[in-house]
Parts: C-alpha cells; sequence; structure tokens
C-alpha cells in the first residue's frame, strides 16, 4: 500500500489544470480561479485620505496646546476639496481627500468647533498623522491577485477596489457522480430489510457545490459490471472527472474497480490509510479518443469524507488552476489518550475543547458519521504513532477543508 502522501503525490502529479477558461464579472466570479493576474489600474487609496473624522491642518499653524483657527472648508468623503488656506483648518470626515497645503489631521475629539465658526484645536501632531497615504495600501500597476488564486469574498473586493469590473477564470469542472450498492435507498424511500439509507449523495454533492463543480449525477447505479461499465462509458463523455463511492474494494460485489480496469485503467488503489483505505484512481476511457478522470472513493460514510477531503478536494482545486492545494497544519495539543496505534496513518476526528486543546470522539469507527458533524476537524496521525494526552498534534480544521 502506498503512504498518504505519496498517493496524494500520485494523484495531483496527473492533475493537470484545464486549458479553457472565460472572463466573467467580478460580481460573478466568487469561488472561482483566477488564470490571469490581476493588475491595479491606480493607486489606493487613489489621493491622500483622512482616517478619522476631524479637522485637516497645517502642523505649521500649530503653537502651544491649543490653536484657535477658522474653518474654511468643510469636506465630506466623496467632495473635491479647495486648498487649504494657511492659518486655517478645514473640517474633514473619514475617508475623504486631505485637501492640498493640510499635512496632518486631528482627530474630533482633541478638538472644540465654536458657534462662530472657529475650532480650538488641542493638540499638537506630527505631520502625516491621520492621513493615508496616495498608494499606501496599493500601488499601480503591481499584482494584486495572482494566477491560481481561488477567488474569496476578499479577492472580490481587492479587485473591485482597483476598479477591475471582469475576471479571466477556469471554466467550471465538469464531474460525473454515482453511488454503487444494492442495499442503498433515498431518503423518503421505504427501507427495505438489508437497506440503509445513501447519506454519501448528500455529502459528495454538497462538497462538489461548495468547490463550484459542475455536476451530473446519476444516482444509484445497481451492482453488476455490465451496469458500472456504461455508466462509465456514459460519464466519460462529457466530463473531466468521474467520482464514485463504494465498490472499489475487494468483494465480489465491488464491481467499480474491474469495470474502470475494462473501460480505462487503474493507476492507484489501497492506500495506508484510516480511515479510506480502499481509496482508487485512474482514468476511462472516451470514445472518440481521450479520458476522464476517475477517483473511486470507498462506500463507509466517514471513508467517503475524508477521503475527499484529503484528496478529492486538492486533485479538483489543482485541475481548476490553484497553486497552493496544501491545507494548514495546525500544532495543537491533544487532551486525549489513544488506545493503541494503528499502522496506517489515520486520521482522527476531533473537537476542539474550553481549555485550548483536542478532545478525540470517542467512536472512530468509519461508519460513525456523527463524529464528523461533532468533530471541528482531524488529527494527522502518523502510522505506528499513539498519541498520549499533553502531546503536540497536527490538526486539519474542516473550516479549510470543506470549501
Amino acid at each position: 500500500m502506498l503512504s498518504t502522501q505519496e498517493a496524494l503525490d500520485a494523484v495531483l502529479a496527473a492533475a493537470h489544470p484545464l486549458d479553457a477558461r472565460e472572463t466573467v464579472d467580478t460580481l460573478a466570479a466568487n469561488g472561482r480561479v483566477l488564470v490571469a493576474d490581476v493588475v491595479a489600474t491606480l493607486d489606493v487609496p487613489p489621493m491622500d485620505t483622512s482616517a478619522m473624522d476631524g479637522y485637516a491642518v497645517r502642523t505649521a499653524d500649530l503653537t502651544g496646546d491649543a490653536t484657535v483657527l477658522p474653518v474654511s472648508q468643510r469636506i465630506p468623503a466623496g467632495h473635491a476639496p479647495d486648498p487649504l488656506a494657511s492659518g486655517t483648518a478645514a473640517r474633514i470626515f473619514t475617508g475623504a481627500p486631505v485637501p492640498p497645503g493640510a499635512d496632518a489631521v486631528v482627530m474630533q475629539e482633541q478638538c472644540e468647533a465654536r458657534e462662530d465658526g472657529t475650532v480650538v484645536i488641542r493638540h499638537a501632531p506630527e505631520a502625516g498623522e491621520f492621513v493615508n497615504r496616495q498608494g499606501a495600501d496599493i500601488r499601480r500597476d503591481s499584482v494584486v491577485l495572482a494566477a491560481g488564486t481561488r477567488l474569496r469574498a476578499q479577492s472580490l473586493g481587492l479587485a473591485a477596489s482597483v476598479g477591475i469590473a471582469k475576471l479571466q477564470v477556469a471554466r467550471r469542472l465538469r464531474v460525473a457522480v454515482f453511488f454503487t450498492g444494492d442495499e442503498l435507498t433515498m431518503p423518503g424511500e421505504p427501507l427495505r430489510a438489508g437497506s440503509i439509507y445513501n447519506s454519501n449523495r448528500f455529502v459528495l454533492r454538497s462538497l462538489l457545490e461548495n468547490l463550484g463543480c459542475e455536476m451530473t449525477d446519476y444516482g444509484i447505479v445497481p451492482d453488476n459490471l455490465a451496469a458500472t461499465r456504461a455508466i462509465l462509458r456514459d460519464a466519460a463523455r462529457g466530463n473531466d472527472l468521474i467520482i464514485t463511492s463504494g465498490g472499489v474494494s475487494v468483494g465480489e460485489e465491488d464491481h467499480v474497480k474491474p469495470a474502470v480496469e475494462a473501460e480505462g485503467r487503474l493507476n492507484l488503489w489501497q492506500i495506508a490509510l484510516k480511515p479510506g483505505k480502499p481509496l482508487a484512481y485512474g482514468e476511462v476511457n472516451r470514445m472518440g479518443g481521450g479520458t476522464a478522470h476517475f477517483i473511486g472513493l470507498p462506500g463507509n460514510p466517514v471513508s467517503s469524507f475524508v477521503t475527499f477531503l484529503l484528496f478529492v478536494r486538492p486533485f479538483i482545486l489543482r485541475l481548476q488552476g490553484v497553486t497552493d492545494v496544501t491545507p494548514r497544519r495546525i500544532a495543537m495539543r491533544a487532551d486525549f489518550t489513544q488506545k493503541k496505534a494503528d499502522r496506517r496513518n489515520e486520521f482522527v476526528r476531533a473537537r476542539l475543547n474550553d481549555q485550548g486543546g483536542l478532545d478525540a470522539f470517542a467512536n472512530q469507527s468509519s461508519a460513525v458519521l456523527t463524529s464528523t458533524v461533532w468533530g471541528d476537524g482531524l488529527i494527522d496521525n502518523p502510522p505506528g504513532h499513539r498519541i498520549e494526552a499533553g502531546q503536540t498534534v497536527a490538526f486539519l480544521p474542516f473550516s479549510d477543508l470543506l470549501y
């Protein structure tokens, strides 16, 4: 069996970014991946602006602890000021342009406005005080977002701040999914003897939606080789990636593995991972040439969930052109002791506690989906290592892995 890292390296080596790109409105680009750098069209801020509500002044006009100056103008945000006359102050508001001639802003709490149109300045500022200088945040012609960035809310705000109305992004990944197992039943249908509800369909579809994929859902496929091969052929025609759940183990009713080998090839199978040992990667041939990527996930719900986060998510992001697909590993204290070490790389479902440490879910079975709702993330525990209370462990938060 391959180690987790060896398997991930092999999968990512096959994930060549898509060539297709499209131009979309910046307002509609959330979650998409840039294929071209975003270059600033102007300085930000585009002029010197006030960081406070107060009074714009010339520092040379201020003497002693209290200086009385006439107020020569009022400058709200969005209004162009006149030059500041020597020996006067300008009433100014946060974000408003600092008038030419002024070199500082005194916040209003340090000033006293009088009814005769003058103001008492009770603070002697240094030059530049409470002035946001032109270009202090962004310089014109600088790269503000690099190609390969997955766009978030703040990324779109940054693009908008430099006047970018449209962005070049990778096209959405087309993913086909299907689920194998005669025992699977959809919620809302009667639960037959020996059947279970198909929770994996809901989990995987939601995870793919979070990653912005276009999805073709073939639903539940009967447990036979011919049906599995037929779906694989159909799915390969119009999709970049085929994901299955179940049928990749070694049982007589596990037909996905032989179906992929018949319709293409299997490049990787079985990983020294807990949960998720029977993960498979390969390619399915397209009629007329070319291939679609294939990833077969285990059928157990936690195994399916964990292997998606560890392998499918970075694979999809790399296909979309994201450059950095490595999740954060946060060093944290374990507040529990494991009963025994496992020979495989184990990913322990854990939750943050009020003492700043981590508690482990009591039942780490691959069938216990409640552990994924209870937990805040996964502890990456190396093979053969038994976690002792007080040890520092590597924690992967779900907040970084689900989107």
